[in-house]
Order: structure tokens, then sequence, then C-alpha cells
């Protein structure tokens, strides 16, 4: 049994990553990642780095205290230009030539009303104008605050404000604790259904092209359908080696640029709360792996029991709505991780691949919860495989219209 099965594996194995196509997407996504994090930053230092040079010019000789360093927060390089009668000709000229970007002008009125003039070389955007705006008028009302004895820095702050959580059901969840959850729930369904569609499509092609009927002839369709699974599942975890090699090779070249946007990361436990740990990819490859299975299995005998991309199509509906049903969850179980209903939805199997993952990079899971959906996953493994290889046992040799579910229960009985 297993020389058949290994023969299979080792045939969609190699079949696969020497097609065009395995190259291009196992190159090219590592290429367009890169792209999506370099480009748009170089384009944008290279865009701004004349456009962010302001000079201020402060006509009341109290304001540029206060306005530098929130302009210099807000990516700014400010320098102050002294206020004399030819001032903005100066400024004008230095802006023509390329020295700075523009200038600001305050004066007594900007103390009363936080009204400012900005001078730019070109037309500022929503956001920049935004900043330079909320920056003056800020600047001024901190003034005025401290001139009447107000803690102006912590009242302009907002205050702090201290949430206890009273019911178990409720988790403090940070901003890089919910990107993780999230966006990993979303790479585990595209990659689920991705790699799940390729068992489906591998079984049709070989069914509508008739090679099945002589590879059947050497081996059992349960050899053939568990060869095509774990061949399928090799090359994917090859593709997300890759991928994730070199995602962290990318992550490492980014790191730099993430410090200078945001100088806190330079804190090593900062930098640590935005990279998933060693135990957190473990959990990932795990609930991969069997979400894989599971779904490779029901997919293998959809595969089987059509006859026509067309029918496939249609066929596939229950199970995508499968996986769009715990996407769908995924935020509310982020942010409420230890509801009932959050608990009940991640330990369903089908579902505990992307939702007990959103629970447990959210944080707050009981380990037994975890151990406990691996092995109900483990369980639906053996399920889905004793029903799908009994249709799939009389499927991959049936031709005509796609059977009914009456029909397919009696392939199940009598396989």
């Amino acid at each position: 049994m297993w020389h058949n099965v290994w023969a299979v594996i080792r045939r969609e194995y190699l079949q696969r990553v020497r097609s065009k196509w395995f190259i291009a997407a196992t190159v090219g996504g590592p290429v367009v990642m890169a792209g999506l994090i370099f480009v748009p930053a170089w384009l944008a230092v290279q865009s701004d780095r004349n456009e962010f040079n302001l000079a201020v010019v402060d006509g009341t000789g109290v304001l540029y205290g206060e306005l530098a360093p929130r302009l210099e927060r807000g990516g700014f390089e400010v320098e102050e230009a002294r206020w004399h009668a030819d001032v903005v000709t100066d400024l004008r000229r230095r802006a023509n030539e390329g020295e700075i970007g523009g200038f600001i002008m305050v004066d007594e009125l900007t103390l009363e009303t936080g009204e400012a003039i900005y001078y730019s070389m070109d037309v500022p955007s929503a956001l920049r104008q935004v900043t330079v705006q909320t920056s003056v008028a800020r600047a001024a009302l901190e003034y005025q605050l401290r001139q009447q004895g107000v803690d102006a820095e912590a009242l302009l702050g907002g205050g702090e404000l201290q949430v206890e959580v009273i019911s178990e059901a409720g988790s403090d969840i940070s901003e890089p604790q919910f990107a993780i959850a999230y966006i990993g729930a979303f790479l585990l369904y595209m990659v689920i259904l991705l790699y799940a569609v390729s068992v489906m499509r591998a079984t049709l092609e070989e069914k509508t092209s008739r090679i099945v009927e002589v590879i059947i002839s050497s081996m059992k369709p349960s050899e053939l359908m568990l060869g095509k699974i774990m061949g399928v599942c090799a090359v994917s975890l090859t593709q997300m080696a890759i991928w994730i090699g070199a995602a962290i090779a990318l992550f490492a070249g980014a790191i730099p640029m993430m410090i200078a946007a945001r100088p806190e990361l330079a804190n090593l436990e900062n930098l640590r709360q935005v990279v998933p740990g060693a135990g957190l990819m473990l959990l990932f490859l795990g609930f991969f792996l069997f979400g894989f299975l599971m779904y490779s299995g029901l997919y293998a005998a959809v595969g089987a029991m059509c006859n026509s991309d067309e029918e496939a199509q249609q066929a596939q509906f229950p199970m995508i709505m499968l996986l769009v049903v715990p996407i769908v969850m995924v935020t509310p179980v982020i942010q409420a991780p230890n509801t009932p209903m959050a608990t009940g939805l991640s330990l369903f199997p089908l579902f505990s691949p992307i939702l007990m993952w959103a629970r447990v990079s959210g944080g707050g899971v009981p380990v037994w919860q975890v151990a406990l959906s691996f092995v109900l996953m483990a369980v639906m493994v053996w399920v889905i495989a004793w029903i799908a290889g009994r249709i799939y046992k009389v499927g991959i040799l049936m031709s005509g219209k796609r059977p009914t579910l009456p029909e397919l229960w009696r392939w199940v009985r009598e396989a």
C-alpha cells in the first residue's frame, strides 16, 4: 500500500514544483511582497524629502518651542527663520531653489484664534494640511493653558483611561495582537482554500482525461486519494516554507524602516510585540495541516463526483461557506475570545483552524481548549477520510450527471 501511496506523492510533488506556475507564484510572491513594502516607502521618502522641510517664522516669539516638536512628530524637519521685513521673499526664494518645501507664518493672531499661513510649493495632501493645522492650534492652546497655570500636556493628552475587565468573557488585546490574529486567520483561510481546491482540480483533471482508469487498475482508490492529498500537502509546505523564509528576510530588512517610523520599536521588548513567536508559528503550521487535511478530503470527494469545472464550482459552494463563516466571525472572536459563542465556534473542528488561531494569538485561551481542538480536528480528519474515501472510490470511475445526496449516501453505504 505505502509503495503505491509514495509513488503518487512523488508524482504529484514533482509535477507541481516543476511547473511554471509554481515557480512563478513561489518567486513572485516574495517579490510582490517586497515591492509592496519597500517601493511605496522609497517613493514617499524621495517625494517628501524636500516637501517636509519646513521653516517656521514665529512673529510671537513664544510659539516656536511649542510648535516645532509637534511638527517633527508629524514627520516634518523644522527650522526656525527669524522675523524681518523681507522674510517672506527670502523664504520663497529658498523654496523655489529646493532648499525647503515651504514655510509657516505665525503671529499674535495665531495665539488668539489658532490661524496661521502655510506657504507650500505644491498643493499639500489633506493629511499634511491636518497635521500642520492641528499642530499650530494645539501649540497655541497649550501656550494659553500654561499661562493660566494648567497642566496642558496632561489635559491635551486626553488623560489616562484605565480599563479593568470584570467578566472572564472580555479580553484586553493590543493592536499588534489583533493584527497577528486577524492577518493569520485570513492567511489560513486563503492557503487552506487554495491548496484544497488544488486537490479537487487534480482529481477532476485525471477523471475527465480518463487517466484515472489506468491508475486505478494498479492501486486502490483510497491509495490514490491519500497520495494526492499528501502530495499537494508537501507542495504547499514547500511553498509556505519559502514564503515564510522570504517574509522573515523582508521583515529583518524592514526593521530599520519600522524603527525610523516608530522609534519606540528600538526597544527590543516593544519590537517583540509585533513579531509572532516560535510557539505561535508552530500553532499556525498545526492549524494549517489539520485544516488542509479536513478540507482536502472534502474537495477530493467533490472532484471525484463531478464531471466538469462547472459542476465542481457549484458543488464546492457548501465547502466555501464552511470557510467563509469563520472568517466572518473572526473580528468578534478576537475582541471577545472567551464568550460561550467564541468558545463553541472555535471548538467546532471545521472552524477550529481559523477561529482557534484567532483566539490563541489574541491571548487568554486555556491550554486544554487548544488541545481539545486538535483532538476534535484529528477525529474529524478520520471521519472525513472515511466518508470521502467511499465517495471517491465510487465517484472516480462514474460519469454522467452529478449524483444527488441520496445517491451519495448509497455510495458511502455500499462502498
